[in-house]
Parts: structure tokens; sequence; C-alpha cells
């Protein structure tokens, strides 16, 4: 499903009327925490999270902040639950061998990029990642889960939407209460302009934590397409940040069609997609992660855009997390997990 408008807006009866079961969620959320003691692995955890539901660009930073890792001579692995997959796991993502269906496509978008596991319940992979040698442990998502120990947590937030209307599911889109989110992180990334008042919210909350802002940043080679005419379709969390891409790109945009985030293209989607891009003599366009989730057969019909998570401070970000992992110092004994 789409989140509904009143999620950012907050206007009309909904947020109050779903207003005592947002409490219900946040109060059984918060009790999940303190009672579960996290598994604490041997080697460090950043996590890279958000505080409300759907997209907010966490897999390019994922992506970017391994890339960062890697240039230190450190070996990342990535550790994702596999949304949208049948697997449970504990797996090794083989991009060769296994589909969205399977392991999602957030996991094969991390595993064309570098060692990629899944798991339902992430603390028993964690074994699985420290023999392939991996040095640091990035989790892609995982920010409201209790069951592992981060040793480094990022939330991401869209600048546009912010934290929306400030209320818990149903009621607003967020996954917990903001304080209770940003008191267990380290860093917070403000992904594009900061047009919902991300710092403004923070100051207010008397939130010591540093703030980056990043932004998505069309690949080189998406240059091609500018003055194109294109064919657009998307099923991610804000399909308008993928719009807005090809319209900063520079295409002929002759139509664009908006699914809900994980969307299964079926071979009738798929066909009515390519005949719109054709009925307008234009070419088909989508996300890398919506590539993967399309039949096979249609997928070398259709071009995709890539974006990298782009920092204004990069030096700063690279010197704070290499900061991290140095002052990070192993417990005696820890548990592997596994």
């Amino acid at each position: 499903m789409r989140a509904p408008e009143f999620w950012t807006t907050g206007a009309g009866p909904w947020p109050y009327l779903l207003a005592p079961a947002g409490w219900i969620y946040g109060a059984v959320g918060a009790v999940e925490r303190s009672l579960t003691r996290g598994h604490k692995a041997a080697i460090p955890i950043i996590c890279v999270g958000n505080l409300t539901a759907g997209g907010t660009g966490k897999t390019p930073v994922a992506l970017t902040l391994a890339r960062l890792l890697g240039e230190s001579g450190i070996v990342p692995g990535f550790l994702s639950r596999g949304y949208g997959g049948r697997a449970r796991g504990p797996l090794r993502v083989d991009p060769k061998a296994h589909g969205a269906g399977l392991v999602g496509d957030e996991a094969l978008l991390l595993a064309a990029s570098g060692p990629t596991w899944i798991a339902d319940k992430r603390a028993a992979a964690v074994g699985r990642l420290i023999d392939a040698g991996i040095g640091v442990i990035i989790l892609d998502d995982g920010h409201q889960d209790p069951a592992l120990t981060k040793d480094f947590s990022i939330i991401v937030v869209d600048g546009e939407t912010g934290f929306g209307n400030g209320r818990c599911i149903p009621a607003g889109p967020l996954r917990e209460p903001v304080g209770a989110g940003l008191a267990r992180a380290e860093l917070v990334i403000v992904m594009g302009e900061d047009r919902a008042g991300v710092r403004e919210c923070i100051a207010a909350l008397d939130v010591d934590l540093p703030v980056f802002s990043a932004r998505l940043v069309p690949s080189p080679a998406a240059a091609a397409l500018r003055g194109r005419r294109v064919f657009a379709f998307a099923g991610i969390g804000r399909p308008e940040n993928f719009r807005a891409t090809l319209e900063e790109i520079g295409v002929d945009l002759q139509g664009f069609r908006a699914f809900p985030d994980h969307h299964a293209y079926s071979a009738d989607d798929a066909a009515t997609l390519l005949g719109e891009a054709a009925a307008t003599d234009a070419l088909a366009v989508t996300t890398v992660k919506d590539r993967v989730r399309l039949p096979a057969t249609a997928r070398a019909e259709v071009t995709v855009v890539e974006v990298e998570a782009v920092f204004g401070d990069e030096a700063g970000l690279r010197a704070l997390i290499s900061g991290a992992i140095a002052s990070w110092a192993a417990p005696e004994g820890p548990d592997q997990g596994g």
C-alpha cells in the first residue's frame, strides 16, 4: 500500500482517530526493546536505519558507507532481513542464482556491490559473516530490532517529508517516537533538501547528534538520457523522488507510473508498461530496485537509472566513521553467534 497523505500533512480526522492505536504501537515496540538483550557480535555492526515507514534512501547510504570502509582497508559485509523475499535464511545472496521473490530487491542490490546475507532473525547470520572474513557488518535497516547490539547507528531522514505528522503507525509514519529513536543513534543523515525542518526538530528535542546532508545523484551514464523520450515507472518508497531525478537529468518525460513499494511486477504489468512506452515512442525506464522485480523476459527491454548517495561533507563522514571503528573494543569472550 502507499502511505496515506495524512501521514505527511496531518490533515483530516484520521490522525486523531488512529492516535490510540499509534500509542499502542509505539508502546509495544518500546517494551520489546527494553526487555530484549541484544546479541553482541565479535565485530562492529553499523546500522543504517530510519524512524519512518517507507523509503528514505537507506540502501544507497549503505552502499556509499561500504565504499568508504573498503577504501579504508576494512572488509564490509551487508546484513538484511530480505524484505519481500520468501527465504528466511541465514542465506548468502547470489545475484546470479537468486531472485527478488526469494531474497528481496534490496538484498540483490546490496549483493551486486559486496558480500550480503539475509536472515529473518538477523542475529543468526552474524557468525556466517564473521566466518567469511567480514570486518564490519552494515545492517541495512533494523534500528527498531533489539535482537542485535549496534555499535554505530545512522538514521536516514527524507528531507521532503521528515518525520511526517509526528505520530506512530497507523496514525502516522513513525515506527517509534522521534526522541526515543534518536536517543539510540550516533548520526543523522538528511537525504535531499531539508524542506521538512528536520534539523529544527532535532534541535527542539535537545538531541546532540551530528547531522549530515546527502543527496541521490544519477550515475554519469544517466546523462545519455538527456533529451530522450522516456516513459518511467517506479515501485519504491517515494516514487516521486525518482521522477525528480529524471527531471534533473533532463529527460523528455512522456508518462510516469507509480506503484507501491516493493511491488512485484507480473507479466501483465510488464506488458502494459512496455506497451505504454511503445505507444508514446519512448524508452521504458525504471530504478535498479524495480528492474530486479520485473519478469526476467522484460528486463532487457527496460533501461535502468542508477543513483548514488553523495555527501556534502564526505571527508567529515569518513572521519566520524573511522573514529568510531577505531575506538570500538570487543568485550572479552564475545558470542560470535550463528
